[in-house]
């Protein structure tokens, strides 16, 4: 793997398309001010990589600091994510359409199905996530998203979308963190060439009272986020850190200038459950 030096190294996807490493996210970052001022903050801080979903609410909001931030359009990579209500091969086009209007660009960097097998699907979710896919590689060939790809799928939702579909998806963004490493999720992706993405990389605040990880972040004199953003990273995943406060943005950027040694991965890849778990797509109730 190439060495990893600055917030806008990139990995490549299966497509060619250029990622920078770090996503700055914006889930349960409320729409107007909150939303604006911490977008704004990220791309002060060096981010060049924006996450949201229709599901967050802040779309709006997320465009509007875009916009105002003066940052080439051609420098940055902004996701966003289809909802659950939307499945299906005509709503998946319009669901696209209303979020590229709401953020205010012509085309997201990458367009992702936010979950597998909503409750209100669950009949049919097959044949839904078969229909929406043809929708996002449509999206994909006429370049109003220059990659697509999926979020929460689990092998077997991934093993039936691929029976179908064109074009293989180019990142799974999953609950990924050292609670939860969800190993056959990334091995599959692994093996078919799809990047693993991490919401929720500190683990929702949960990981923050760990003591090893307090521990160590004295050790490498950083903090905790800071310790588990570098672990992240040295695993090869996309951690996609959330903040709302400048500070903090700040902070978590400034991962590139050390290295966890292979008996502190091991210990970090040992905590598993102490944040909670990823939810499961096929009981989730929404």
């Amino acid at each position: 793997m190439t060495k990893i030096t600055k917030l806008t190294d990139t990995y490549a996807l299966n497509n060619g398309t250029k990622i920078p490493v770090v996503g700055f996210g914006t889930w349960q970052t409320p729409d107007g001010q909150v939303a604006y001022d911490s977008v704004l903050a990220a791309l002060k801080a060096g981010y060049r990589h924006i996450d949201t979903a229709a599901a967050y609410g802040n779309e709006d909001s997320v465009g509007k600091a875009i916009a105002d931030s003066g940052v080439d359009r051609k420098d940055l990579f902004v996701t966003t994510k289809l909802w659950n209500a939307d499945h299906g091969y005509e709503a998946a086009k319009q669901a696209l359409a209303t979020s590229l209007d709401k953020l205010g660009l012509d085309y997201v960097d990458l367009y992702l199905i936010h979950w597998p097998n909503p409750a209100a699907m669950r009949d049919n979710w097959q044949q839904l996530n078969a229909d929406t896919w043809r929708a996002m590689e449509e999206a994909y060939a006429d370049r109003k998203a220059r990659a697509i790809g999926v979020s929460n799928f689990r092998p077997k939702h991934l093993d039936t979308l691929l029976e179908t579909a064109k074009v293989v998806p180019a990142v799974n963004q999953i609950f990924l963190n050292p609670s939860d490493m969800e190993p056959e999720v990334v091995a599959y992706n692994e093996a078919h060439g799809i990047l693993s993405e991490a919401y929720s990389p500190l683990g929702t605040g949960k990981i923050f009272g760990i003591t090893e990880l307090q521990t160590m972040a004295e050790k490498y004199d950083k903090s905790v986020a800071q310790v588990v953003l570098r672990w992240s990273l040295q695993h090869g995943f996309l951690p996609l850190p959330k903040s709302v406060h400048a500070d903090r943005i700040q902070q978590n950027t400034e991962i590139f200038d050390f290295e966890l040694s292979e008996d502190d991965m091991a210990t970090i890849d040992g905590l598993r459950g102490v944040a909670g778990l990823a939810n499961d797509p096929d009981t989730v109730n929404f």
